[in-house]
């Protein structure tokens, strides 16, 4: 069937949900080789927006695009899993302590508003708007923390992980994080400090062992338990 190029930013999207699913579903194991051309025939196409599906896709960690060779489904092992939450943790909840200061009542009023989007986005299956509400919270979260630099790392490092969010989220695995959420908002309404970094890192660190155990362990990165 063939599509006509006005509709090529939405093919584009079309082809990043197909693949994004297709790893998170197992259907493309890590190192699986995505061909351009083969894509391209399939939705009748230009190889384009293929080529731009799958540079967004690299972008969120889900596949690799190596130069004259094409584009491979990426791995991920325990290390990779453990060590980003590790990180985020610690800088997460430093930058969020360090806001707390200069949030206004028009502030905790978004962040609510962000997490109730999150619940209903949650109940209806919206997944896209659970995603990108899930995203907006955190950075809403440290977005007035003075360190310009620790707020550049934790872009970069949301940037490159979206894939372990959108496995969370398209497993629905997200009622505790939702449910962290509102004490991570009691904390600020409370000015307490200490409070707000110590549920942070706790929220940081919310779906490791989900990813471990149902990913990890599905894709063949990681070993079976009776083997730790």
């Amino acid at each position: 069937m063939g599509r006509t190029g006005k509709l090529t930013k939405t093919l584009r999207e079309e082809i990043v949900d197909i693949l994004r699913e297709a790893i998170i579903n197992n259907k493309l194991k890590p190192g699986t080789k995505i061909s351009e051309l083969e894509l391209a025939e399939q939705y009748g196409i230009s190889r384009t927006p293929v080529r731009e599906a799958l540079w967004q896709l690299e972008s969120e960690g889900f596949v690799n695009v190596i130069p004259r060779k094409g584009a491979v489904v990426a791995s991920l092992s325990e290390d990779d899993v453990r060590n980003f939450y590790e990180i985020r943790a610690l800088l997460e909840g430093h930058a969020a302590g360090n806001s707390l200061k200069k949030m206004t009542q028009k502030d905790i009023k978004k962040l609510e508003n962000l997490n109730r989007k999150m619940e209903k986005a949650y109940a209806t299956g919206d997944f896209k708007e659970l995603y990108k509400s899930h995203n907006e919270f955190h950075r809403q979260l440290i977005k007035y923390c003075k360190n310009e630099l620790l707020l550049q790392i934790l872009e970069n490092l949301y940037q490159r992980f979206q894939r372990f969010r959108w496995y969370l989220t398209l497993l629905r695995k997200m009622e505790g994080s939702i449910d962290q959420h509102w004490q991570i908002i009691e904390a600020i309404k409370n000015e307490d400090a200490k409070k707000l970094e110590e549920l942070v890192k706790e929220n940081a660190y919310y779906g490791i062992e989900t990813l471990i155990k149902e990913v990890l362990q599905r894709s063949g990165d990681a070993p079976p338990p009776d083997e730790k």
